[in-house]
């Protein structure tokens, strides 16, 4: 549960941390409605995070540094036996 907990915690600051950092481009370059802009880049990284934790528990195991890669944007290897 504490896991859980952690994951969702850290999912939604990857949400939050990357909407901040593309209002101000897409918004003033692109056109685009700065909501819109914030949804689409906070739902993308959350969905690559996602990506990444799916990949790594394919074996049924997800442990604390599989967690910690797919958070850091290291590109997961397949697990070594």
């Amino acid at each position: 549960m504490k896991t859980a907990l952690s994951i969702i915690q850290r999912i939604i600051s990857t949400f939050v941390v990357n909407a901040m950092a593309i209002i101000g481009g897409a918004s003033i370059i692109g056109g685009i409605p700065v909501a819109k802009s914030a949804l689409l880049a906070g739902i993308s990284a959350c969905v690559t995070v996602i990506e990444r934790l799916a990949r790594l528990s394919v074996d049924g195991d997800l442990s604390k540094e599989d967690i910690n890669q797919a958070f850091t944007g290291v590109v997961p290897r397949e697990k070594q036996n």
